[in-house]
């Protein structure tokens, strides 16, 4: 009787599961074509920059947000991308409807079943538009994934203008937590995390990720503003470079994206 139960509570679940995925999927669509028309209200003026800005940063924190709550990560992922994206854009160049496009057209192609919910994250981000730098029209955008788990602030900003200079594409994560499933998906080619992070210390995220399976590949770096001597650097993996913030910085960044050979 205990195993019928159970049967039925389980089937309950998924059922329950699905019905939620779907909803979402719908409430997807239906954001993803209202971004659209915007667009295109945009490039054929019938509707302003300023509603355009306003409008895409809310549809992606919505779509990543409700992405996660019911497990569609590809979705929540590519949402990320957009939102970090957008993040760095204070007047958008005429690049950036073309690149909006793209971030749309491939959620798009999500939610409409052209794209498998379980394709290969990792390849779907380098896919993307790089984010949009302070001047980028001499620089060569590489095909190389830089992950920023750092708060938004000046110290982001400034590391963030460094990394793509050199031409990488660089994405920021402001939190321990949400980092985690992201460097997991995408697999960034380098991995720079702030020491010091509210909730969860940036030094027990590279402690972590140096020893599981599933990233102790992936290359780390750990940029701080503590005394060389600090007990907690102590802590920190040998194999992680540490970048110092202030007079040091451009020399350890260096040494650290030579000695990770992304140099």
């Amino acid at each position: 009787m205990t195993d019928d139960l159970s049967g039925i509570y389980s089937q309950g679940i998924e059922a329950i599961a699905h019905e939620l995925r779907q909803e979402f999927i719908d409430e997807a669509k239906e954001l993803v074509t209202e971004l659209t028309l915007l667009l295109n209200g945009v490039r054929h003026e019938r509707n302003s920059i300023e509603e355009l800005t306003a409008a895409v940063p809310r549809a992606a924190l919505k779509l990543r947000i409700q992405a996660g709550n019911v497990g569609l990560r590809l979705i929540g992922t590519i949402a990320h991308r957009l939102e970090d994206y957008m993040a760095s854009v204070r007047e958008l160049p005429p690049r950036a409807l073309d690149d909006l496009q793209i971030f749309v057209d491939r959620l798009d192609d999500v939610v409409e079943g052209r794209m498998a919910l379980d394709s290969d994250a990792a390849q779907v981000v380098r896919q993307l538009p790089a984010k949009i730098g302070f001047s980028q029209s001499d620089i060569e955008v590489r095909n190389v994934e830089v992950m920023l788990v750092m708060l938004h602030g000046a110290a982001n900003h400034y590391v963030q203008r460094e990394l793509q200079q050199c031409g990488y594409r660089v994405t920021t994560v402001s939190t321990v937590f949400e980092a985690f499933p992201l460097i997991v998906q995408t697999k960034p080619d380098l991995i720079i995390i702030s020491a010091i992070m509210p909730e969860l210390d940036g030094i027990d995220l590279a402690i972590g990720l140096c020893a599981m399976s599933a990233t102790r590949n992936i290359p780390l770096a750990l940029i701080t503003s503590l005394d060389p001597d600090d007990e907690h650097l102590a802590r920190v993996p040998q194999n992680v470079p540490i970048i110092h913030k202030g007079p040091s910085f451009g020399d350890d960044l260096f040494t650290a994206l030579d000695n990770l050979f992304l140099i």
